[in-house]
């Protein structure tokens, strides 16, 4: 408890003892409602400078989906996406880090982001990605158990997949149509059993944000439109995973770039 509120409430009770009425009572905010400490200056800023970006995020364009099944009618793989719109796709892996200010952080800057969960790594505390559903985020497939799909049978491959899909219906209600396979590994087995588990595309990433900087699978080393990035989890604590996301948004901005909701094009 503040001094501030401490005081006031002292101040309530000597109005009570006699007969005048009642202050106003400050009361105490939760770190969870604002990016910033309560009660300091910076909790009064705008949405995106409480969150340490120069500028507010544009809203995506209408998205137009240009994404389609390839001739053998297996779900596509990829790693961007084909669009003339200035967006790239902020995905989430895993679901290790669950910073419960990463969700204020979504819900204020309205951020698209896309989890892709692993049952064994994010079931117990699926509560927070509830949480995170409620403000925007999405939930998609990870793997139970995040198993390196190649090389093994279909049956392995598809109890994998399958069995996440069960999970996360069970849990909100909905099969994800969207599926990444686990090191970015896979083979034609693994397209044909995701398909056969109700997914639409296996995306891969060709960007990923690390603690400070990110790196490329292929191509320039800059964001481009269309650009999948993956936001891994990770061992350490710090930075947190607030703190990676608004290098990212920083590196999103300087690229002239802004955030699409991945499921709208796919």
């Amino acid at each position: 408890m503040t001094r501030r509120v401490r005081v006031a409430r002292a101040a309530v009770l000597l109005a009570l003892l006699s007969g005048c009425a009642l202050p106003d009572v400050p009361t105490e905010r939760s770190g969870a409602e604002a990016g910033a400490p309560p009660g300091s200056a910076a909790s009064h800023l705008p949405p995106h400078r409480r969150w340490g970006l120069p500028s507010p995020l544009p809203a995506a364009p209408s998205p137009r989906r240009h994404v389609s099944r390839p001739a053998d009618g297996l779900p596509p793989v990829l790693d961007h996406v084909p669009t003339p719109h200035d967006v790239v796709f902020l995905t989430y892996d895993d679901g290790a880090e669950k910073d419960p200010r990463f969700v204020d952080m979504v819900r204020e800057l309205r951020l698209p982001v896309s989890m892709f969960l692993t049952d064994s790594v994010a079931g117990p505390g699926y509560g927070h990605f509830a949480r995170l559903r409620s403000v925007g985020a999405s939930v998609q497939n990870h793997t139970l158990d995040h198993a390196a799909l190649r090389g093994l049978p279909y049956t392995g491959q598809r109890a994998e997949i399958c069995g996440q899909q069960d999970k996360l219906r069970a849990r909100f209600g909905v099969r994800p149509h969207l599926f990444r396979p686990p090191y970015g590994t896979y083979d034609t087995t693994t397209r044909r059993a995701a398909g056969d588990c109700g997914i639409a595309a296996i995306v891969l990433w060709r960007a990923t944000m690390h603690a400070d900087d990110l790196t490329f699978t292929k191509g320039p080393a800059r964001l481009r439109p269309g650009d999948i990035v993956s936001v891994p989890s990770t061992e350490t604590p710090s930075p947190m995973l607030r703190e990676r996301t608004t290098r990212l948004l920083r590196r999103v901005q300087e690229a002239g770039l802004t955030v699409g909701r991945l499921e709208d094009y796919l």
